[in-house]
């Protein structure tokens, strides 16, 4: 691995800041929940071509490599901007469209990603599959040149803002294993038959769930070939996953208030920061911060060379979503009861601790859970049985 950025890299991450600041200002007071779908923001990045940054150019990406797909996932999420609606598409749908999706599914879907038109919510989790994806019970039958979907998604990130669902249906239930008869389709939240619920969670993040009752979707709907969704499936979650390295920026964004915090506050007329035990929970964190960060290069540097990160991307996962669990902890215990207030004058950091600590709960969840992450560490990274 090279250690260094390239003049160009550099060059990239500096037009990055230099827009984010003329953007976003100075401070932002808005907290995460509230910065993940910005319509005005959106256009913007498209304008930008960054909504592709590593896309083909005869897809109408920027073509850059995985590095700097990285560096931009970075410097949105140190900045807190509103772009996290995009995430899906950009990682996810739009190079699982561009790998196996059909023309017309290009041209309909791939330009509107990339000038930010569109949203996708995620439909893969259900009532009876959580970690255990395979066991999706959602089925699409054939009916004609259309298929009839029947079934529930639960969880649903944007689903009361989608455009369009990219969800996992059961097309052969006599498939002789459970994840070799799922397809992978796209489906147009206006279609009649579907309900959309509200779930508010305890991490102020609204989630949803889906029901589908006698959907009618043509066949076209379908990605790639018929029950292969699965190989798409797990293919797509890896690059959701390449992207919890960058969130390692986040947290940085998190650990360098701490730091100023513990240097101008004062205890017993001694600033924390002189404090032993508060001083090597920071340079602990300090130490994770970094592990996290080569992480997330590694999983791209085996990216840029043709090489499949099935252990390295869980890896980050467990690692990075841990580490943000570590940082909301010793930020409570430093902050104090300060630390649990809102939008106070009193609120460190315009209150931000307080939800972080909530919701960094989910992310050893979300996305897989940590001990299936393991398992697939275990089973691809070391060689080890199935259980």
């Amino acid at each position: 691995m090279d250690f260094g950025f390239t003049q160009e890299e550099e060059a990239f991450r500096k037009e990055i800041r230099e827009f984010l600041r003329q953007e976003l200002g100075p401070e932002r007071k808005e907290r995460t929940p509230l910065e993940l779908f910005n319509p005005d923001f959106s256009r913007k990045l498209g304008e930008k071509g960054w909504l592709g940054v590593g896309w083909p150019k005869e897809y109408g990406g920027l073509g850059r490599p995985y590095t700097q797909q990285l560096i931009y996932g970075e410097e949105m999420l140190y900045h807190r901007a509103p772009a996290g609606a995009h995430i899906l598409a950009q990682n996810m749908v739009g190079p699982t469209l561009i790998a196996v999706g059909s023309e017309e599914q290009k041209r309909e879907f791939l330009p509107r990603i990339l000038k930010g038109e569109i949203v996708f919510c995620l439909g893969y989790t259900e009532p009876n599959a959580g970690s255990d994806l395979a066991n999706c019970q959602t089925t699409a039958v054939a009916d004609g040149d259309d298929y009839i979907i029947n079934g529930q998604k639960l969880f649903t990130s944007f689903a009361g803002q989608a455009d369009y669902a990219w969800m996992t249906v059961r097309t052969d239930p006599n498939a002789p294993k459970k994840h070799r008869g799922l397809s992978m389709f796209i489906v147009d939240m206006k279609t009649p038959g579907i309900t959309v619920g509200k779930l508010d969670t305890m991490w102020d993040y609204a989630l949803y769930e889906v029901f589908f009752d006698n959907v009618r979707v043509p066949k076209t709907a379908v990605v790639g070939e018929l029950n292969q969704g699965w190989y798409y499936l797990t293919t797509a979650l890896d690059h959701e996953r390449i992207f919890m390295g960058a969130t390692v920026a986040q947290h940085r964004r998190l650990f360098e208030n701490l730091v100023q915090y513990a240097k101008e506050t004062h205890h017993n007329g001694k600033p924390l920061s002189k404090d032993p035990v508060i001083r090597q929970r920071l340079a602990q964190l300090a130490i994770d911060l970094e592990i996290g960060r080569l992480f997330g290069y590694r999983v791209a540097w085996l990216l840029g060379r043709g090489i499949v990160p099935f252990s390295e991307a869980s890896i980050t996962k467990v690692f990075t979503s841990e580490l943000e669990r570590r940082l909301a902890n010793t930020a409570m215990q430093i902050l104090g009861l300060h630390g649990q207030l809102e939008r106070e004058p009193w609120a460190p950091f315009n209150g931000y601790m307080e939800w972080e600590y909530r919701f960094s709960i989910m992310m050893a969840i979300g996305g897989g859970s940590n001990e299936i992450q393991r398992m697939i560490i275990a089973i691809a990274g070391l060689g080890l049985p199935r259980p």
